[in-house]
């Protein structure tokens, strides 16, 4: 941060300087001896408009809630100070707004429930969300959910700790106003969260526009102390403005909060804007392809040998924390699509508000960059994961990108034991994001669907292009940002509601990659080119080894998956007021001064190495290592990788040997459960096939014919006899049935 250095904050601590209170003890004696109280009346409202959603949304959660733990307790710590850690870094690695913890006894439960046999509570405060500029769409459809919104959101932050403790083989159960057992006020009060004021319970930042939630459990845990009320009413004093002790700043929370609400929190609209992307696309030579030729697909099928099929069922889920949403994500896929309500609302006919409406409610929603794009052709798979054919049958694409949290990724090493739950997070997520804007939607009379990692009908990657988030970079198949750079997972919602586009952008990112390795360095399984950029099924591109990073990403045994690329990229950072302030120099140069590129680049990419950019930040690594082994949490049996830089490694650009897996050496869209193995082989040969972008330019002009590689693999005449049952390796299918 500019006044203090987030850099050595303990992750634990949380966005807001709760260290800072003044505690006592007394209260907590005061609160203990208070009589139980009765569970608050439910009111009778029904729910309108986006609640509606919003409420259907937490019921799919809510059901979630009774889980079991797992047969045998994870070889957590004795220290409790340490186990707290964790589960607090959970809560806000899942955004929660703040956290706390304490100890439980029979007052604390309402009079109609029957106390548990829990010692501890973990309470949850989100703070409510900024309801849209008065006279506008989003104004309308926001204003009465508020208080909805952060409940789910308390909510689903909940129930995803409950099942973490309960992977861990520990009783929880998660509580919220509506479905809760405890009186909350209470939990709020005796965690330190809040003081009571006129009948009110306050927080020493919020007021009282925030939501809570708890989790009771049997887990013991480090317990906090209540605030004293006569010492918290200069919270919000020059330490908390500035940021000092590296919390986040009221500065940033004023910049942020006066940013027309339909803006993300970064400055996207001061980025050129083009025609179209900074990579060339021959839209007419695009191969559509099925979902089947995705090699994590693949290796569903066997395509990759039994192991990794078998991989496959746990390699980004082998975390308590990661398989801990995996569930949930599951359980959203029904709720994807669904009937759209007639007759269509008129009031959504001026397309500019109707795309200013839907940026502002997935800001409110928890999104942090939205874009909007037609859907071009290729974009749609051709088959889908039954090798049914897919119909092309919207127009418009909201695209939405989740953070995968910087400072999570700061404490990791991209590739250890915390990765897979980074992605498990922003696809979680995304999916309620989307899901709850499609929703309403529907009930507005648009037809709409939810395009999620659990279930997409759609290919993400040319529709970030396309709605201006991002340019194509060396790491291959993944966009860069210019303010979160790759450190993001997408989302998207396809709909016929009528929108105004945005334009792709140019932030040179083709001049910064081409002379910039540093995610090729530090990959562990040389995936990524070190070479030039390809013509590939269409695109210009550095071609990853889609091959080679699937199967590293699947088989890790010393971690889940892998994000080394994302952890390492220079432009992995925060860009706002908070941030360092060489970096946000850095930012505004590399998007206003394009020309000092050739000076910066290099400068910049050795200055990163330099500070240390890509090492692990100790402060900064909250999790604890586990894995779980037949639905057991242990230790990690390999090990845990603990990488930082190799700044003296280097591939000869024209030694590496990159698979090319062009549309004619795609499986079959129908092999379903038949395993189709990879010709490697033919795949490396295959680069003598492709073409530079100048070449195909030239082709392109000229009229010449569209390559033959570009034609992918037809539908085969399998017998059913010769398939086999996948459902067991495809965690996804098998979390939504379960």
């Amino acid at each position: 941060m500019i006044f203090s250095p987030n850099k050595s904050r303990p992750y634990h601590l949380g966005p807001y300087p709760l260290e800072r209170l003044r505690r006592s003890e007394n209260i907590l004696k005061r609160e203990l001896e208070l009589a139980k109280v009765s569970r608050p009346p439910v009111e009778e409202t029904k729910h309108k408009g986006l609640c509606q959603s919003i409420a259907k949304y937490h019921q799919v959660f809510h059901s979630l809630r009774g889980d079991a733990p797992v047969a045998a307790k994870a070889p957590v710590p004795d220290d409790l100070q340490r186990r707290t850690v964790d589960i607090k870094g959970s809560a806000y690695f899942l955004n929660a707004s703040q956290v706390a913890i304490c100890s439980l006894s029979d007052s604390c439960w309402l009079k109609e429930s029957t106390p548990l046999h829990h010692s501890h509570a973990i309470v949850v405060l989100v703070k409510h969300g900024r309801i849209p500029e008065s006279g506008t769409l989003a104004n309308v459809w926001v204003r009465n959910s508020v208080a909805a919104a952060a409940d789910f959101r308390a909510y689903e932050i909940a129930i995803s700790i409950a099942n973490h403790i309960q992977l861990m083989g520990f009783l929880a159960v998660a509580h919220d106003a509506q479905h809760g057992d405890v009186d909350l006020d209470r939990l709020t009060i005796m965690a330190g969260l809040g003081v009571r004021s006129n009948g009110v319970v306050l927080n020493p930042y919020l007021g009282d526009q925030y939501s809570v939630c708890a989790v009771t459990t049997e887990y013991e845990l480090a317990a906090d102390i209540p605030l004293d009320p006569d010492k918290t009413r200069k919270a919000k004093g020059f330490a908390y403005q500035l940021g000092i002790g590296g919390s986040t700043s009221g500065l940033e929370r004023w910049r942020q909060k006066h940013r027309p609400t339909h803006l993300s929190k970064y400055a996207m609209e001061t980025v050129k804007r083009v025609d179209k992307p900074t990579t060339l696309i021959l839209d007419d030579e695009v191969p559509r392809v099925p979902k089947r030729a995705a090699f994590f697909e693949r290796a569903v099928h066997g395509d990759l040998g039994k192991k990794t099929q078998v991989e496959r069922t746990r390699f980004a889920f082998k975390h308590p924390l990661a398989a801990a949403m995996l569930k949930q994500i599951g359980a959203m896929v029904p709720h994807q699509d669904g009937p759209v309500a007639l007759p269509v609302t008129m009031s959504c006919d001026d397309a500019a508000e109707n795309a200013r409406a839907l940026k502002s409610l997935s800001y409110f929603l928890g999104a942090e960059l939205t874009g909007i794009c037609e859907v071009p052709r290729y974009a749609w798979y051709s088959h889908d994961e039954r090798g049914e054919v897919i119909e092309c049958h919207h127009k418009y694409a909201v695209v939405m990108l989740i953070d995968q949290e910087y400072d999570t990724m700061e404490g990791a090493s991209g590739d250890d034991f915390i990765s897979g739950a980074q992605s498990m997070r922003a696809y979680m997520r995304g999916a309620v994001i989307s899901g709850v804007m499609g929703d309403h939607l529907r009930r507005l009379g648009f037809s709409a669907r939810a395009q999620t990692n659990a279930d997409s009908e759609v290919l993400q990657l040319p529709l970030i292009l396309m709605a201006g988030l991002g340019e194509l970079s060396r790491i291959g198949e993944l966009v860069l940002n210019p303010f979160v750079g790759p450190r993001f997972k997408s989302v998207v919602l396809t709909t016929d509601m009528p929108l105004e586009i945005d334009k792709p952008i140019d932030f040179g990112l083709q001049y910064f990659c081409s002379n910039c390795y540093k995610c090729a360095r530090e990959c562990p399984c040389d995936a990524i080119s070190w070479g030039n950029k390809v013509m590939f099924n269409g695109y210009e591109m550095w071609k990853l080894d889609a091959e080679r990073c699937a199967r590293y990403r699947l088989t890790n045994q010393r971690g889940l998956a892998c994000g080394r690329c994302m952890k390492t990229c220079p432009l992995n950072k925060v860009v706002n007021w908070d941030g360092p302030i060489a970096t946000q120099v850095a930012s505004w140069l590399g998007i206003h001064a394009r020309w000092l590129k050739p000076l910066l680049v290099p400068l910049a990419t050795r200055l990163d190495d330099m500070l240390g950019h890509g090492v692990r930040n100790p402060a900064k690594k909250w999790w604890l290592d586990l894995e779980i082994v037949d639905g057991i949490c242990v230790e990690p049996r390999k090990g845990v990788n603990e990488r930082d830089l190799d700044t003296k490694r280097h591939i000869d650009a024209d030694k590496q040997k990159i698979a090319y897996y062009n549309a004619n050496l795609m499986p079959p869209p129908n092999a379903q459960g038949i395993p189709i193995f990879p010709n490697r082989k033919a795949a490396i040969e295959a680069a003598s096939l492709l073409e530079t972008p100048a070449e195909a330019l030239r082709r392109a002009k000229a009229g010449g014919a569209k390559p033959k590689h570009y034609v992918p693999t037809p539908p085969d005449d399998y017998a059913a006899s010769g398939r086999s049952d996948t459902s067991l390796f495809d965690p996804y299918r098998k979390a939504d049935t379960d």
